[in-house]
């Protein structure tokens, strides 16, 4: 869950946690990293840095190579040779030299500064302290009336303050904070196992209520394993692993998209271009490993294209080749309105097999100069590259415990709005048909969105800052709403939806660190695995509570009543009640945390947002449990005093009913909705322990 550091160490580039970096590591610098430490930079690609975290300034600055610069220069300013703990690449990549680590860094001094801020509590903690304070005035009145009423009534001040005494520590609730630690910490515990690491404890609270969970396709419904599946050179198609050939009218479109791709790509979409070409085209003139790249145009959200520039050696000319989104290569190339509905037909047949769809493109250049954009580049169309990738195992199933859990399943995704729907049918997602694409949303009113959105449950071609938007429109609609991301735009729509989930395999620092979750398998049937947990602990968390409530009742009542009906001997002192202590802590804490989930616990709606965690009806139940309790006890008491036993014995037959009732509470707080002979038949091994 911590910010990752990729660094060169004895020659090879390793990656380490951000904390285990130290002066004069080397560490390479990609899109979407956290800066781990002060460093100078070496070797700079189109390299933009976000110091807005150092300078308020929300405009990324360019980085350039270091040039006998002093270092004694603030952070902020373009062009300048220094990146800084804390800030964030969000564009280019390149090599830094660390110069300071930890207090010795810009952020460092903040840090210092930030020592004494405390976090803001949950609204459970909250609630819990509530109820606590009220309980411990009311102990406190009722203790101070019983040494009273004690050394008044009977002339003994000292049996008056244990008298009082035992009724207060009967009725302080000290097991709440028990609960509420061994519950977080070992619900973590239990999400980690399901491959779900928790950032925030809130959100184990929130999972329960969340009523819309917003998903991403690639590497969360889709296995994120592509490959190559189709090939259109703008007349035929290429079917890889049908047809036999790979016929030299296709090479092209591999060449391209290799050249623009990354060297040692990450991408999934590049790893399999790259490895089509190597598989088919190794060795060939298709292949350009001596060509040198002299710039990058990046993909952005004005045009999902993006272009690389190359030189050969010896020669003036530049070749340029470019990869992107269909209509972005389209308009890139200037292509006539003929040409382009024969190319969108074919597009369009890609992706209505589920395929995702990009168009390559190659410009070439004389001179020295280069343009500011894309556009200015004279580019002709190659030809269109289908991948696919496989639906991960098990998303219908999870998609089908949601809906009977009353929760909505949204897919958001940048690919073609065919192949979005697609994948929607095959996940099995309702209302498939139907969706809204990016530049639609764009268009769209605030108003608009959210009676939209009701229905909608596919996005396509939307770029991450959209999907804030979508955010705030669930929101507004009363939603508590789980948002997938894993990209530097996507953390403000993390930030703002109720349950933040970045991924772990694929996910930069920047998503993590604005995220309550993190998947660490990227995978959709973990988030509904996390959201079975929460509402698991949930549960469990409430039945914890209505034990101790129940319980209570008759400690509190057998310590006061005696005292109240006359001169009989107290049935309680201190040593009784720690001896209950020693029961009722591992009971509430570690029996019912260790309690599976109810049957019906994905077959029932979410609760509500506003609901209290234990409200007045839960309460009462509890109470009622333990005035049953008490009664049963007291009657033992008073028939044992009137058949003519010794206070002690009396007092001993009393609280052996207590403990005995206290086993009784225990099973039967088990579970609230499942019958008898299920109970029994779930293991749990810490009941068998404390009975």
């Amino acid at each position: 869950a911590s910010p990752r550091a990729l660094v060169i160490r004895d020659g090879r580039e390793i990656r380490i946690a951000g904390f285990e970096v130290v002066t004069d590591d080397i560490i390479v610098l990609q899109e979407g990293d956290r800066v781990p430490a002060d460093a100078t930079v070496l070797k700079s690609v189109s390299l933009l840095a976000d110091e807005s975290l150092l300078t308020g300034e929300p405009v990324p600055v360019r980085k350039n190579e270091w040039n006998n610069i002093e270092k004694s220069i603030q952070p902020g300013g373009d062009d300048l040779p220094f990146v800084y703990s804390g800030t964030m690449i969000v564009q280019g990549n390149g090599i830094a030299k660390v110069t300071g680590t930890g207090v010795n860094t810009e952020i460092g001094k903040i840090g210092k500064a930030l020592e004494g801020v405390k976090e803001e509590p949950t609204r459970l903690k909250k609630e819990m302290n509530s109820l606590v304070k009220k309980l411990t005035l009311i102990a406190a009145i009722l203790c101070l009336l019983v040494i009273v009423g004690f050394t008044l009534s009977r002339g003994s001040l000292v049996n008056g303050f244990l008298a009082g005494i035992t009724l207060a520590m009967a009725m302080l609730p000290e097991e709440f904070p028990v609960i509420l630690t061994v519950f977080m910490a070992l619900g973590a515990w239990r999400m980690s196992k399901k491959k779900v690491l928790t950032r925030k404890p809130s959100a184990i609270e929130t999972l329960g209520s969340a009523t819309v969970l917003c998903t991403d396709k690639t590497g969360t419904l889709t296995q994120n394993k592509m490959t190559v599946a189709s090939l259109y050179n703008g007349s035929d198609f290429l079917e890889a692993g049908k047809d036999k050939e790979f016929d030299d009218d296709f090479h092209e479109i591999i060449e391209f998209g290799i050249l623009s791709s990354q060297l040692n790509p990450f991408d999934p979409m590049e790893k399999a271009i790259t490895g089509m070409g190597e598989m088919y085209l190794k060795g060939s003139e298709h292949i350009h490993l001596n060509w040198e790249m002299v710039k990058e145009y990046p993909l952005s959200k004005e045009l999902l294209a993006m272009s690389r520039v190359f030189t050969l050696k010896g020669k003036p000319d530049k070749i340029i080749a470019a990869k992107g989104a269909p209509e972005a290569i389209f308009d890139l190339c200037h292509i006539a309105e003929k040409s382009k509905i024969r190319y969108s037909a074919a597009v369009e047949k890609m992706a209505a097999e589920g395929l995702r769809v990009i168009g390559v493109a190659k410009a070439k250049v004389n001179g020295k100069g280069l343009p500011d954009i894309q556009h200015d580049f004279d580019f002709d169309f190659i030809g269109l590259i289908g991948l696919s990738d496989p639906i991960r195992e098990n998303v219908g199933q999870s998609v089908a415990e949601c809906r009977s859990a009353g929760i909505r399943v949204i897919m958001i995704t940048g690919d073609y709005p065919v192949t979005a729907k697609h994948i929607a049918m095959e996940v099995g997602l309702d209302n498939h048909d139907n969706c809204i694409t990016g530049k639609e949303l764009q268009d769209m009113s605030d108003d608009e969105l959210c009676e939209r959105i009701k229905t909608v449950n596919v996005f396509a071609r939307v770029v991450p800052e959209q999907k804030l938007k979508i955010v705030n429109a669930l929101k507004k609609n009363g939603e508590i709403v789980a948002m997938t991301g894993d990209g530097i735009n996507d953390a403000p729509a993390l930030k703002a939806a109720n349950i933040g989930i970045a991924m772990g395999e694929k996910g930069t620092d920047v998503a993590r660190e604005a995220s309550a979750l993190v998947l660490m398998d990227d995978n959709f049937s973990s988030i509904v695995g996390a959201i079975k947990m929460g509402r698991r602990i949930f549960d469990n968390l409430q039945k914890a509570f209505g034990y101790v409530f129940a319980i209570h009742v008759p400690i509190a009542g057998l310590s006061l009543i005696p005292i109240i009906i006359g001169d009989f001997p107290l049935i309680l002192w201190p040593v009784h009640i720690v001896f209950l202590e020693l029961i009722i802590d591992p009971a509430c804490s570690v029996i019912f945390e260790a309690e599976q989930e109810e049957s019906n616990i994905m077959s029932r709606p979410p609760k509500k947002s506003d609901e209290q965690f234990f409200g007045g009806r839960k309460i009462l139940f509890s109470c009622m449990q333990g005035a049953g309790i008490l009664i049963i006890t007291l009657a033992i008491y008073l028939l044992g005093l009137k058949a003519g036993y010794a206070a002690g014995e009396v007092r001993a037959m009393a609280f052996t009913t207590l403990i005995i009732s206290n086993i009784a509470v225990i099973l039967t707080n088990r579970s609230w909705t499942d019958n008898i002979f299920r109970i029994i038949a779930t293991p749990n091994r810490a009941v068998l322990w404390v009975v």
